[in-house]
């Protein structure tokens, strides 16, 4: 116990006001519009050789232009250095990649500059993953956490002209693959990247979000910390609005509130002291934000400005949707178990949806319309949930803004997964003491979001011996839960995915009142009987399910014949077999081939037939899954798919839409599913 109170307190150091980054002001020069290069190294070679002045390396192994934010991938690609990752087993060959140092450089405009009692600040809000900051061939800070945002001063190591900045990202971590050891984890770096079921080993290094100079005069005062909450009546459109502001020195704020069409609903100016200042307005006339399929989504504009002696300092805008959120027992539940009903504005709604994973391995390089076209897709198919996975990243922030504005919620895993080979949570003092930092960060960042539904430690965390799901008596589940207790208490946070008394929900535990929250299966292997093997037995399964909620399920299915060809590159697609490496590089999972064989003696060697097979049994196994659950509802609330779409282009795999974003049958078995609001349920 002593033990733990002394991680406990040291961890809540990393609370205090100030850690959280600014987002850029208006104004502030965006660093991505310069020119940045990007030079290959064997590790520490560039000590000896790369010139930080002219900004040039003679025994550089490569040297490309780079876009930022973006990937070291991406550059090479477009350099014509590396083949494309995403044909036939090509990313195989850019493994190398990982064994290098990458100087990512540019040069600083003379006009940007400080003046005299001011300084200047490179604001770096994702950098993928761990290296050393340099301006003009001086150290001037290091970087090893790809959650965490970080500020660089320049202006001690300015000259009068001609400066350079430099990132050098050293090599990543050796392996924080699937297969491995949660407790071992010390390094906070996306893990899906080192290969998982449905990706293989793509170890992204870039620069991952904005990238922004910031000047700071000496004296004046500056955001430490934003904090706005808006909810909602539980009956109708009156709305509360909570704002708390902390500053660097006394100052002045002023708040206003304006709908989409600029119409404002209130203004007033605040007096910031050392407490900060604390403000909450009832009775706001608003109109409440609905999720998918229950009515609309009205934003609203938050506006707070930061006022000193010589006028307005900064000014920072959070878009809000009031709402009101609560759990209810799910019916004919345990005393004891879980609330797994979700209300909000006082009507209870079956959650459903999809798993998200990230876009692309590369995921420093995606754009806007990469979220839009898949977020858009899933809205139409009826989803009004999506869960951002554990093995992931922070996530754009066009995610969170999409989803406010399309009225998708957002369940938001902490960067916390599985490994297999034992998935107990870190709890050395150092990775607690980070986590605490990160889970501080993902609240100031989202807390603002209508979307926001739910906190959760982590995916699949168990305690050791894999015998039951994680509880918050571990001490880093423990301190995620304090964090949040300061920077987010408005919203419910659960300890990982499953979480109650059970991981599993199968035949042998049916009726037993243990099944709260849990996963599985991924197949239809696990929903058989002993003595059926057919899609009665599937009927069954589902039939006799207990579960209060659903937060994995998948079956596989395969994409469609051309998108195979398109990615295949020189192999043949069959044997659809772990004998074909095509298949075996990152779905052996999913391969049902014998099955198929089986089924289809005569058809062994028509790659078209195997899919139509794979696709159809996709469809009917999980819309019977699916159906049967939203029919039990209240007595489940909700259903979750894993997964939505793919990372990488898998030949099978569990997802409902593939990699270019298109939906694969299954997508439109279940969207019937989705947008029948048959069941009802009254407030």
């Amino acid at each position: 116990m002593k033990r733990k109170t002394l991680l406990i307190a040291a961890c809540l150091l990393a609370l205090l006001p100030g850690i959280a980054a600014q987002a850029p002001a208006n104004n502030a020069p965006d660093a991505s519009a310069l020119e940045w290069q990007l030079w290959c190294y064997r590790p520490n070679v560039w000590r000896m050789n790369f010139d930080f002045n002219r900004l040039a390396g003679t025994q550089a192994e490569h040297a490309a232009p780079m876009r930022v934010p973006g990937s070291v991938q991406a550059a090479l690609l477009e350099a014509g250095l590396i083949e494309d990752w995403n044909i036939g087993l090509n990313s195989f060959k850019m493994e190398w990649i990982e064994n290098r140092h990458w100087l990512v450089t540019a040069r600083v405009p003379d006009d940007l500059l400080p003046g005299d009692g001011e300084k200047l600040f490179l604001q770096c809000d994702g950098l993928d993953y761990k290296g050393i900051f340099l301006v003009n061939g001086q150290e001037a800070g290091r970087f090893d956490n790809a959650f965490l945002p970080y500020a660089f001063p320049l202006s001690p190591f300015l000259k009068e002209g001609g400066n350079t900045i430099a990132f050098v990202f050293e090599c990543p971590p050796e392996n924080l693959a699937q297969i491995g050891w949660t407790s071992r984890i010390t390094d906070w770096k996306p893990r899906f990247n080192y290969g998982w079921d449905w990706m293989p080993r793509i170890v992204q290094t870039g620069i991952w979000d904005d990238l922004y100079f910031r000047v700071v005069k000496e004296g004046e005062p500056a955001f430490e910390d934003i904090r706005v909450i808006a909810s909602a009546s539980k009956t109708g459109d009156i709305g509360t609005l909570t704002i708390d502001v902390k500053t660097s020195a006394p100052a002045i704020v002023r708040v206003a509130l304006s709908d989409a069409r600029g119409k404002k609903l209130l203004e007033e100016t605040l007096p910031v002291d050392k407490q900060g200042a604390r403000r909450t307005w009832e009775k706001l006339k608003i109109r409440r934000w609905w999720p998918n399929g229950l009515g609309e989504q009205p934003l609203y504009n938050v506006q707070i400005t930061l006022t000193g002696e010589g006028g307005d300092i900064r000014q920072e805008t959070r878009r809000v949707g009031f709402r009101h959120v609560e759990w209810l027992p799910c019916e004919g539940a345990p005393r004891e178990a879980d609330p797994w009903i979700c209300s909000v504005n006082n009507r209870p709604l079956f959650l459903q949806g999809v798993n998200w994973t990230p876009i692309r391995p590369n995921f420093a390089d995606l754009k806007r319309e990469d979220y839009v076209k898949r977020l858009q897709l899933y809205r139409e198919l009826g989803v009004n949930t999506i869960r951002v996975w554990g093995g992931g990243f922070p996530e754009k922030r066009w995610l969170y803004d999409l989803c406010d504005e399309l009225g998708i919620l957002v369940w938001q895993d902490f960067p916390l997964s599985s490994s297999g080979l034992d998935n107990y949570p870190p709890e050395g003092l150092s990775e607690v003491h980070a986590m605490t930092r990160i889970a501080a960060r993902y609240a100031q960042r989202l807390r603002h979001h209508a979307s926001l539904l739910l906190w959760c430690g982590g995916n699949e965390l168990y305690e050791r011996g894999d015998t039951e799901p994680v509880s918050d008596t571990h001490v880093m589940i423990d301190a995620i839960k304090n964090a949040l207790a300061l920077h987010d208490a408005s919203r419910r946070f659960i300890v990982a995915s499953p979480s109650g008394m059970n991981i599993y929900a199968d035949r042998a535990s049916f009726g037993s009142g243990k099944n709260w929250e849990v996963h599985g299966p991924w197949n239809l292997a696990a929903c058989y009987a002993e003595t059926d093997k057919t899609m009665s037995a599937v009927e069954d399964y589902w039939s006799r399910d207990d579960a209060l909620f659903r937060s994995e399920v998948g079956v596989p299915g395969a994409m469609s014949l051309d998108a195979m060809n398109k990615y295949r590159g020189d192999y043949a697609l069959l044997p659809a077999s772990i004998e074909n490496p095509l298949w075996r590089a990152t779905v052996s999972w999913w391969i049902e081939w014998e099955e198929y064989i089986e089924a289809n003696p005569d058809a062994a060697n028509d790659a078209g037939e195997y899919v139509r097979w794979s696709q159809e049994r996709q469809s009917r196994g999980l819309a019977i899954a699916l159906k049967k659950a939203k029919d039990r509802f209240p007595a489940c609330g909700g259903f979750i798919i894993w997964m939505g779409h793919d990372s990488f282009p898998c030949m099978v795999n569990t997802s409902i839409l593939d990699f270019d974003g298109n939906p694969k049958p299954v997508a439109r078995a279940l969207s019937e599913i989705w947008r029948d609001n048959s069941v009802k349920t009254k407030p």
